[in-house]
């Protein structure tokens, strides 16, 4: 996932990208929890595209003000 992707998405869409993304990172907690994770590093990276998302919701609330 991009920023510059990201950033041509509107605001709802971001919402629900955020939602699914940490509904992606429970899911990944739990299988990482109960060692049926195969690659951990999807946490780190599902956590990056998680910050990416908040970035680019916040550079919007600025723009905005």
């Amino acid at each position: 996932m991009k920023a510059k992707d990201l950033r041509n998405k509107s605001v709802a869409e971001l919402d629900q990208e955020l939602l699914d993304l940490k509904e992606e990172l429970f899911k990944l907690r739990f299988q990482h929890a109960t060692n049926q994770l195969d690659n951990p590093l999807q946490l780190k990276s599902v956590k990056r595209d998680i910050a990416r998302v908040k970035t680019v919701l916040k550079e919007r609330e600025i723009a905005k003000a």
